[in-house]
């Protein structure tokens, strides 16, 4: 029996174009290493497809004027014709509103929960009273902390590269409407990844890759 071998690559935000750093920091190497493994006889099953559910693709949406949809749906084909044109081998590039994709996701969600592995905290988020809704951290902008840029986001500093929570923000504003935001108090749900830190561990002390 032929030795599998499962290669998970990023997926994209179908909100805007690929550049040259998407193809040199994972589809170029991934690639690489599942046509290494074809030509040893493995069985190689390489996957990757649009992430149609992030704040990226809403705020692209709001900025041209259309419905998140239409914006996934036209980087969606264009990611995929330029996989195509590339040669990136993959056995499978679909995307996350795909009805395959969505039962997977709602079957291992659900298992989760039932078992306990979900819970629900409640936390602090951002708030702007103008817009009437709860910012995600693409949402917000303000001074950079370290490097004292003025329009980092509430994720990162696109100038000195700090990754940031937006609570790190000096003068966050909502970047909808502009105006100062406030915190307040909303429930999430949560992963409880600690649960499985020992079994990972042991998992990881045998393996020398």
């Amino acid at each position: 029996m032929k030795d599998k071998v499962f290669i998970g690559v990023a997926w994209p935000y179908a909100n805007g174009s690929l550049h040259l750093g998407h193809l040199a920091g994972c589809y170029l190497p991934a690639d690489i290493f599942a046509r290494f493994c074809r030509m040893n006889g493995k069985d190689v099953l390489m996957v990757s497809g649009s992430d149609e559910h992030g704040t990226p693709i809403t705020i692209t949406a709001e900025k041209e004027g259309v419905s998140p949809q239409e914006i996934a749906d036209r980087f969606h084909k264009e990611h995929k014709e330029n996989m195509e044109q590339l040669g990136i081998s993959f056995d499978l590039f679909t995307r996350t509103s795909g009805d395959f994709h969505k039962n997977v996701v709602k079957d291992v969600v659900r298992k989760l929960y039932e078992k306990g592995f979900i819970y629900e905290k409640e936390t602090e988020a951002f708030y702007c009273e103008n817009c009437g809704r709860f910012l995600p951290d693409r949402y917000i902008e303000g001074t950079c902390p370290y490097c004292r840029h003025e329009h980092a986001r509430g994720d990162q500093c696109d100038e000195c590269g700090k990754l940031l929570d937006p609570k790190d923000l000096i003068n966050p504003r909502c970047k909808i409407c502009g105006k100062e935001p406030t915190l307040k108090n909303t429930k999430h749900l949560f992963f409880a990844l600690s649960r499985f830190e020992d079994k990972l561990l042991e998992w990881m002390r045998d393996k020398h890759h």
